[in-house]
């Protein structure tokens, strides 16, 4: 080989390499959570802006006729631009008054993920249902309920392999990959199979005379631990879920309002704490307009691992009689910082609540 091809051959390597970066980093990761994680579910760091993904007993907690709500995360989006991960969620609920103070409410909710270059999709359906049993209180008094819902609803997950090429495509002559040849992966365009996915959970609340309210529950999904490998013949399950979660509101006086929060999520190896608080200023009229603004601390471990803090989020909301809008971004905290400069993630809620017929006693928390 003379320095001329020695030249064209370095050159064509150099090229070779770096048009296998993202496709060979993107793999690699996506290999080692096959191997170490299995799959995990996305979460919103405004999990109370997402009750229907949060906990299914909290299907038809609000004061109304129905509720819609909508929910929008951009993670990572300074290092991975154009293809970050992304999700998206909406839920409608509708409630009914069964007898006296008991209400039955019923659902239906999606969820979209994807993730990275090949962007690997988590795609979710659910129908679900709660029935919500009033325990005690009356005039002047706290008011105790008791919320127990599941979820019943349908799966898949998949990868865009035409966002993806492999060594044997790559062209030589033009030093660009070539489409149109074939890869020679035995799996390309595998998708996993429809499955079924089952939740449940139960919620605890009261709600004071003076508006405050406190919230307390538990919730497992992929009960059925459902079977969800992209490959042919193979028996990858995803790790079931606990949720352990509760808060509530304390009024200081008649504005101004602390609202404490905290999130306990174990899923296969991994556990994650979010604890936070929310200050709530609200005008106290008939057409109440609100604002909130907080933080929380994201604490994760590291493959059974001691525990750290992830990142820290910081939240804004507005409440406007019938609408919620908030927004939050995730400040990264972890060694990823060093490569985001401490970019995290953005989201964005928003909840709109149909009044009853008949204005009745506050009985819900407004989340």
């Amino acid at each position: 080989m003379n320095s001329f091809e020695s030249s064209l051959f370095s050159n064509q390597t150099i090229t070779l390499m770096k048009l296998l970066y993202k496709p060979v980093l993107f793999l690699s990761a996506m290999l080692i959570i096959a191997i170490q994680l299995r799959a995990q579910d996305p979460h919103f760091s405004q999990y109370y802006a997402s009750p229907w993904n949060l906990n299914p007993a909290l299907t038809g907690v609000f004061n109304g006729r129905w509720r819609a709500s909508l929910n929008y995360r951009d993670q990572w989006n300074s290092i991975l631009n154009p293809v970050p991960f992304r999700t998206y969620a909406m839920a409608y609920e509708y409630r009914a008054n069964v007898i006296n103070d008991d209400y039955a409410a019923f659902g239906v909710g999606a969820m979209h993920d994807e993730a990275g270059t090949a962007k690997y999709a988590q795609n979710k359906v659910h129908l679900g249902g709660a029935f919500l049993k009033k325990l005690s209180g009356g005039p002047r008094q706290a008011s105790h309920y008791l919320s127990a819902g599941a979820q019943l609803g349908l799966g898949q997950n998949s990868i865009d392999w035409s966002a993806l090429w492999f060594s044997r495509q790559f062209d030589a002559g033009t030093q660009m990959p070539d489409y149109t040849a074939a890869n020679g992966e035995n799996n390309a365009n595998a998708s996993s199979k429809p499955y079924f996915d089952f939740n449940a959970g139960l919620l605890w609340y009261t709600v004071f005379d003076n508006g405050g309210y406190f919230y307390a529950g538990g919730a497992m999904h992929h009960l059925n631990s459902p079977v969800i490998s992209l490959i042919q013949n193979n028996s990858e399950t995803l790790y079931s879920r606990w949720t352990g979660h509760a808060g509530g509101q304390f009024p200081l006086n008649d504005y101004l309002s602390l609202m404490p929060g905290a999130l306990v999520m174990r899923q296969g190896p991994s556990l994650q704490v979010t604890p936070g608080l929310n200050i709530r200023y609200s005008n106290n009229d008939y057409n109440e307009l609100a604002v909130r603004a907080g933080m929380f601390a994201r604490i994760a471990n590291k493959l059974n691992k001691s525990m750290y803090c992830d990142a820290l989020t910081v939240v804004g909301m507005l409440e406007l009689n019938r609408w919620t809008l908030g927004l939050s971004y995730d400040i990264t905290l972890s060694n990823l910082a060093i490569a985001n400069n401490h970019r995290g993630a953005f989201e964005l809620s928003l909840m709109y609540y149909q009044p009853a017929e008949k204005r009745a006693r506050v009985v819900c928390p407004r989340f």
